[in-house]
């Protein structure tokens, strides 16, 4: 009973913030957030295989913002390897968490993150196609690995949607998340006999599958910042609608809600934005599933404010994470999927063992 009432009270909270919206973080808050990552930035710039003190890479970045030339040793390293490879992680870890909390609250499970569709394993044959056989799109600006493992994803989300309402023209969630579970099942098996026959390129394709930024560039990191802009637009712009589906589909529906072309436009910008992130950094997983988790205890289950908060949540739990990649067996780098799984598996069992005391 006191659970019903829980569910109940929670249910009524999404529908006042549906129709009676509270405005999202003011200025100071956003400007709260923004230095907490920029710090979490500088010290993951700062620290690696050769530590470069503070005042040293405040002076690089200076200079290279003057357009001089930097009076350092340590400039190439930072300018070169660290700073895009910092910003790819950062823009990856804010697209899969915002990916997971808009899922979450569109399919109203906890346990929903971006690569519920299957979308994410899509990309991943795609790219590990190009490993294996060396193939390659001529003409695009990202082919091989990268243009790969996009075209996957678009072609694995068309699939899935094109089953989904053969089987059920309303797009019912149970549908998808069946559809997307069985696809990833497939596409699994599919994965194994690409590596069977590609026998000679087994660590490459392990090591990439297991999440890698390593040698991530500037032209990595637009793409990232581009897919981030226009699909990350789409998704904040209907934290609105995603309060209503906290209270199910058809309440939703009741308050005015195009339920089906919120949850296909909702779908189709998480899937296009993961499908980006994994054809530049691999499978990181656990990532939107634990970060918007973390995000929901501190500011609650408010869209408006939990969406751009997971921004910067999972921005900054992907740099730590990939921190600790490069620093726990320095010289030797772990893949960064590593450590997301198993700082995620950690932190996942203490949220939901917190969760569960609270509604005993």
């Amino acid at each position: 009973m006191r659970l019903d009432r829980k569910i109940h009270r929670e249910g009524e909270t999404s529908l006042s913030l549906f129709l009676y919206p509270r405005e999202g973080f003011g200025p100071g808050t956003y400007a709260l957030m923004s230095l907490v990552t920029a710090g979490v930035l500088l010290l993951c710039v700062c620290l690696g295989s050769v530590s470069i003190p503070l005042r040293e890479v405040l002076a690089v970045f200076s200079a290279a913002l003057r357009g001089a030339a930097p009076a350092t040793s340590s400039a190439s390293i930072l300018l070169s390897v660290r700073l895009p490879r910092t910003l790819c992680v950062a823009l990856t870890g804010a697209s899969l968490s915002l990916c997971g909390a808009s899922m979450q609250g569109l399919l109203k499970n906890p346990l929903a993150d971006g690569s519920t569709l299957g979308v994410s394993y899509g990309a991943s044959l795609g790219a590990v196609v190009s490993i294996a056989f060396g193939v390659t799109i001529p003409g695009l600006p990202f082919a091989g690995t990268v243009g790969m493992a996009m075209l996957f994803a678009f072609l694995s989300l068309l699939l899935i949607l094109t089953l989904a309402y053969r089987l059920d023209s309303s797009l019912a969630t149970g549908t998808i998340i069946l559809i997307g579970v069985i696809f990833s099942m497939f596409v699994t098996s599919v994965l194994s006999l690409v590596i069977t026959f590609a026998s000679d390129k087994v660590r490459q394709i392990t090591f990439w599958t297991m999440g890698s930024l390593s040698g991530s560039s500037y032209a990595n990191a637009a793409l990232l910042l581009g897919a981030l802009l226009l699909f990350g637009g789409v998704l904040l712009s209907h934290a609105r609608e995603l309060n209503a589906f906290a209270i199910g589909e058809d309440n939703a529906r009741s308050v005015g809600v195009d339920v089906r072309r919120v949850k296909l436009t909702v779908m189709i910008a998480v899937s296009a934005l993961i499908g980006v992130c994994v054809s530049i950094g691999g499978s990181i997983a656990f990532v939107g599933l634990v970060a918007p988790h973390m995000v929901r205890l501190l500011i609650g289950p408010n869209h408006k404010r939990l969406l751009s908060a997971s921004l910067f949540g999972g921005a900054s739990f992907l740099m730590l994470c990939d921190l600790c990649a490069r620093l726990l067996f320095s010289p030797r780098e772990l893949p960064i999927g590593v450590v997301t799984s198993f700082l995620g598996a950690i932190l996942f069992v203490i949220i939901f063992t917190r969760t569960g005391r609270a509604r005993a």
